[in-house]
């Protein structure tokens, strides 16, 4: 413990107070969320802990506005009428068995991540499209099924495409820092076999067996086919806007727009008057600025820590506790994967690769294990959160969804506990078979 008191002593105590007692409050939930977020951001600024560049760095980041801009787009395709169309369209095919309801709702959301790079924006099309489809299956609202529908979408976002390379915000946290650091480069489709089968499809069976056993639910009769009819001009031209959004968001890496800035101008073209589909009051209503609060104090939280110095001497500090061993690969491969968890805790997934990335080289030769594979590692770590606020997708799709937090904690810990008993093995075993382990 020596080594961790030296780390966190002096300049650090007062970061480290601050980022113990919001954690603790978010795990709790004996304050509301956005409430602890609030004094997360008051405490930071009276005591000054860090200047207001860091301390509000959620309200400047891009992930904030792609919450802000799906809070909008959700609005209006639900009001046009095209989250019923879709429902109408998948609860046909979807609605034959629970099991398959739910299992068909998690594919749907990896399917889509292989084209749409963004986890809120996913959230933002899918939620309103799978609550139609709950309405039309009879899960009424507070019922569990809905519930394990909420979770599915939220837990299927985020977990599953971790093993896509740009699918979401900590792997390309993870490539922007290794290139920086070691000018390394990762391909998408190595990065792709690397991670699919485990991370990709055998966790979102497991995830979609969780959320079936967990949430069990009967459906109703009355989720049918039924005739189609023709697209209303709302219809059409919010198709038409969400269809150019897609093809922005998937092609960025062409143009250079972030996809929060994508998205936020999809937002404002909703907004327009007589060209666009809600009016102030309907915005005003459509935007959960609890939510968006919380998000804001978490990224803030991830801020405070990376630039504070706490992340780096809490990751220091630790490595002597860690057990690598060169001539133990099996125990140096689940050691880093818990350092990845650990890290989890305190600067939640998208600061993972931030702080583990600097550290992978030391990590790397104390392990005796090539640094890519560490690099890759810790992407198993980040994207296996014990608790909800520790990735902010999971947050808003529970809030877009209105699930208890309670019951996102309970999937968490089951699905930690798959991963850790099952996933992490058979990870070690997949990156050996293909030589990633020297």
């Amino acid at each position: 413990m020596a080594p961790i008191i030296t780390a966190l002593s002096s300049p650090l105590a007062l970061p480290s107070a601050l980022v113990a007692a919001t954690i603790v409050l978010w795990a709790t939930a004996w304050l509301p969320e956005y409430l602890t977020a609030l004094l997360f951001f008051t405490v930071a600024m009276v005591l000054h802990v860090a200047p207001a560049d860091v301390v509000f760095a959620g309200f400047l980041s891009s992930a904030f506005w792609l919450v802000l801009s799906g809070f909008v787009l959700g609005a209006a395709i639900r009001k046009v009428g095209l989250a019923d169309r879709a429902a109408r369209l998948l609860a046909a095919h979807l609605s034959h068995s629970w099991p398959r309801m739910v299992g068909g709702v998690v594919a749907l959301t990896y399917v889509l991540a292989l084209v749409m790079p963004s986890n809120m924006g996913r959230i933002a099309l899918l939620m309103p499209v799978v609550m139609a489809v709950a309405d039309r299956a009879g899960l009424a609202p507070g019922s569990r099924g809905r519930i394990g529908l909420v979770l599915a979408v939220g837990f299927g976002t985020f977990m599953l495409s971790a093993s896509i390379l740009p699918a979401n915000v900590p792997n390309l946290v993870l490539t922007g820092a290794a290139e920086s650091a070691y000018g390394l480069h990762f391909a998408y489709l190595p990065y792709l076999l690397l991670h699919a089968p485990v991370l990709g499809l055998v966790k979102g069976v497991a995830l979609a067996a969780s959320i079936w056993l967990m949430f069990p639910a009967t459906l109703s009769n009355g989720a049918t086919a039924e005739p189609s009819t023709a697209l209303s001009p709302e219809e059409v031209r919010l198709g038409v806007l969400l269809a150019a959004t897609l093809a922005l968001w998937v092609t960025d890496t062409w143009h250079g727009v972030s996809p929060a800035w994508v998205g936020l101008g999809a937002a404002c073209l909703c907004l327009l008057p007589r060209i666009g589909f809600l009016s102030g009051d309907e915005f005003a209503a459509a935007t959960n600025i609890r939510t968006s609060i919380y998000v804001a104090g978490i990224l803030g939280l991830a801020a405070l820590v990376t630039r504070s110095g706490l992340g780096d001497a809490i990751g220091r500090a630790v490595l002597p506790l860690l057990p690598l061993d060169p001539a133990r690969p099996a125990v140096s491969f689940a050691a880093l994967v818990a350092l990845a968890v650990v890290l989890n805790f305190v600067i939640t997934a998208n600061g993972v690769p931030a702080l583990f990335t600097p550290l992978a080289k030391t990590l790397a030769d104390s392990a005796g294990l090539p640094l890519t594979s560490v690099l890759m590692v810790q992407v198993i770590g980040y994207g296996t959160p014990l608790m909800p606020y520790q990735a902010s997708p999971l947050v808003v799709a529970m809030e877009m969804g209105k699930a208890p937090a309670r019951d996102g904690l309970r999937l968490c810990l089951v699905m930690a506990l798959i991963s850790f008993v099952v996933l992490v093995p058979l990870d070690y075993l997949w990156f050996r078979l293909l030589g990633w382990l020297g």
